[in-house]
């Protein structure tokens, strides 16, 4: 059977000079915290690793922190803003990442912090008229975190525009950049961002691995406590092969950042172009097929199926060896649907199945066709 990997959004496969370099840093096997040779070897990976990927969002080795990954990262930065930097006040929006989402309801809980959503434009774009007045509207200690890329219909912000106005209007800003890093370049000394956030395994590196961008001076205390490991900020022993791998992903992504761009977009417009021309009723989540104001990674598709057969597409399309997802990974074992799509769907729209599909350099329009047709049987039969 012939297996297709449109998924690419919920994770990457490994590149085979990952693997390598992951291997290889399995022989360096002391703890970087001790001081006996061995130790310092590895102590000497992991800050060679910590400074190339500093550079190459122009900031310094100190402003980043390994984690485990977005989640963990998203975590350490939210809870601290409000229990250790005085914030009282976060804006957010309605279709951020639970990551994001869930945090903020619990720390409103515990904290009874204030939580405004910024409204949503057209196609689920951010209102930055209506975030601007509501960075105006109050003198509380404010958190802003919004997402540089929507990992369920691709958007984009405008994350230079909203970083200026967080600084005109002395607030915080916290960007989830998991779906933009190794993706987009992005200088953090041009972008006055205060915190971002990556997973090695969105870009061909390893899962259970990634790191916090945090401005020097941020006063961000830890979350997980027991140690004074990563400047303080993150207690446990890093895993220096998972980071040798992140590190060694992250080089061969900017490096090849123009080439695998102009790869992925060709093969989500033609995919694009393929759906239209062979299902010309389907429709776009989001602003997913406009090339500038979303991600050239994924494509969220609203389906033109009755409902009695919307729930079997995935299944039948599992069988036929595609891999794609419902919303995003996260939400596909959801009972209650995308969070994002109920927010941006009409009530006509929801009842449809939305399918998104999300693209690599290592996919083809072979494998673009295969889908085509056996979403045309699907839908046709």
């Amino acid at each position: 059977m012939k297996q297709v990997y449109f998924d690419n959004a919920a994770t990457t496969p490994l590149r085979e000079e990952v693997i390598r370099t992951m291997t290889e840093t399995l022989s360096v096997y002391g703890n970087p915290s001790s001081t006996h040779s061995f130790g310092r070897t590895s102590k000497s990976l992991l800050e060679s690793c910590r400074k190339e990927i500093a550079s190459h969002f122009n900031v310094t080795a100190a402003e980043i922190i390994f984690t485990s990954g977005g989640t963990e990262a998203d975590n350490l930065i939210l809870n601290s803003c409000v229990r250790d930097l005085g914030v009282t006040r976060i804006i957010t929006s309605k279709i951020e990442h639970h990551a994001v989402l869930h945090t903020v309801s619990a720390l409103q809980s515990k904290y009874n912090i204030q939580v405004e959503y910024v409204d949503l434009a057209e196609k689920g774009m951010i209102d930055y008229n209506h975030l601007e007045e509501l960075l105006k509207d109050s003198s509380s200690k404010t958190l802003v975190t919004l997402m540089h890329v929507n990992n369920e219909v691709g958007n984009l912000l405008d994350l230079k525009k909203v970083a200026d106005l967080c600084e005109e209007n002395d607030a915080l800003f916290h960007s989830d950049t998991v779906q933009a890093i190794g993706h987009y370049s992005l200088d953090f000394s041009e972008i006055p961002i205060d915190f971002a956030v990556a997973s090695a395994h969105k870009f061909h590196g390893p899962k259970g691995i990634g790191f916090a961008f945090i401005r020097k001076n941020s006063g961000i205390r830890p979350l997980i406590i027991g140690g004074e490991q990563e400047r303080g900020l993150r207690a446990g022993t890093e895993p220096v092969y998972a980071i040798a791998g992140l590190n060694e992903a992250l080089k061969i992504a900017y490096a090849n950042i123009d080439k695998e761009r102009d790869c992925i977009l060709d093969l989500k417009t033609y995919f694009k172009d393929r759906l239209l021309n062979e299902l010309p009723q389907v429709s776009f989540n989001g602003n997913c097929e406009d090339s500038i104001n979303s991600t050239y990674t994924l494509l969220s598709v609203c389906l033109p199926v009755a409902s009695d057969k919307a729930t079997m597409l995935l299944f039948q399309l599992d069988l036929k060896g595609i891999a794609c997802s419902k919303g995003s990974a996260c939400q596909s074992g959801s009972v209650g649907g995308s969070h994002v799509l109920s927010e941006i769907l009409s009530e006509e729209d929801l009842q449809k199945p939305s399918i998104r599909f999300s693209f690599s350099s290592f996919n083809t329009k072979e494998e673009i066709d295969y889908v085509i047709n056996v979403l045309k049987e699907f839908i046709e039969n």
